[in-house]
Order: structure tokens, then C-alpha cells, then sequence
């Protein structure tokens, strides 16, 4: 787990409970089709648990 994440909203958080929507900011993801990289750790690991139904996970 020393590579990085590269981290797709692809589904809408609208309709999403409060807690997802604040997950989805916090990783970066303001916009729909909107990508981010982020360190691939166990922290981010657990918040893309938490809302794996609105992201699409790719490693680099």
C-alpha cells in the first residue's frame, strides 16, 4: 500500500445521507466524473469503503 489511488465520483451524492456527502468533500470529490489522486493508506482506504457505491477505485 505504498502507491497511490486514483479515486472517480461517478453517481450523484444527492439523496446520499449527510455523512457520504461529507466523505465525498473531504476526499476532494465536489463535481460528478471529477477524479483525484490520493496516497493509497488505510485512511483512505476506510473512506472509499464508506461510499464504494458512488466511486470507481483505480490503482496507479
Amino acid at each position: 500500500m505504498a502507491g497511490k489511488l486514483k479515486i472517480t465520483l461517478v453517481r450523484s451524492t444527492i439523496g446520499s445521507i449527510p455523512k457520504h456527502k461529507k466523505t465525498t468533500e473531504a476526499l476532494g470529490l465536489t463535481k460528478l466524473n471529477k477524479s483525484v489522486e490520493q496516497q493509497d493508506n488505510a485512511a483512505i482506504r476506510g473512506m472509499v469503503r464508506k461510499i464504494s457505491h458512488l466511486v470507481k477505485v483505480e490503482e496507479i
